[in-house]
């Protein structure tokens, strides 16, 4: 059974868009607990757009559950992560003009750099996991610099519909297969909603799915620890689909 991570970017987002004190992400991760969040997901980027330091900070001392810190593999951030110590950070790629994360790491690209991070990071024994696109190279180069964990990205399969989609599904299944085979612990995200989470969740061995827009959006309307209620059922009880 898949667990939740609940990404609570999109909460600073609304309140960098005022530059003021509220919504405060750290408490809100509070209600995501609460509502049954498996754990709490932020991404500290380098133009500092959302999720700020000083969040980071306090959530590590707040949070009850554990803290995955998606962060760009850069040396700033490699010390930030080993100053916070979070219980995992998450390797993303990252560029500024992009409105979210777009697309998974080029482990085959940046193999060498991506390995020395891992082993500077499991020297302090903070676990490291890949977002990559679900491609078998990127598999195998994710086990070969001793990622301990992948995250796949479910992005083409969230934009696709019927036979595209049912397509992607079973790439994203086979991916997570292969990717267990090679001593890989796998979790999923990107574009995740109400409508399409429930057959990612359903996957054998899927460990865990980051979602954080979808919930955000919800919770506007019903409140946000209801709306991790209600993600959180899909995820354990996903209903039959053909």
């Amino acid at each position: 059974m898949a667990s939740l991570g609940v990404n609570i970017d999109h909460i600073a987002n609304v309140r960098e868009a005022r530059k003021t004190f509220e919504p405060d992400p750290v408490t809100m991760a509070l209600l995501a607990e609460l509502g049954g969040a498996d754990g709490i997901t932020v991404h500290l980027r380098e133009d500092r757009r959302h999720i700020q330091d000083r969040d980071l900070n306090l959530l590590k001392e707040t949070v009850h559950t554990r803290l995955n810190l998606e962060m760009a593999a850069t040396e700033e951030m490699v010390s930030k992560a080993i100053y916070i110590k979070p219980d995992m950070v998450t390797l993303v790629p990252e560029r500024r003009e992009e409105i979210t994360t777009e697309g998974g790491l080029d482990v085959i690209k940046y193999k060498q750099k991506l390995k020395d991070i891992i082993q500077e990071l499991s020297d302090k024994e903070i676990p490291v996991s890949l977002f990559i696109d679900p491609l078998q190279e990127q598999l195998e180069s994710s086990a070969e610099i001793k990622a301990d964990w992948i995250e796949l990205h479910t992005g083409k399969y969230a934009t696709t519909k019927n036979l595209a989609r049912v397509e992607e599904l079973s790439i994203l299944k086979e991916c997570t297969t292969k990717a267990k085979s090679y001593g890989l612990r796998v979790n999923a995200g990107h574009g995740l909603t109400y409508q399409n989470v429930e057959q990612i969740a359903a996957i054998e061995g899927m460990e865990e799915l980051n979602i954080g827009h979808t919930i955000i959006s919800r919770a506007l309307a019903v409140g946000l620890s209801q709306a991790v209620r209600e993600m959180k059922e899909l995820i354990i009880n996903p209903r039959k689909h053909i």
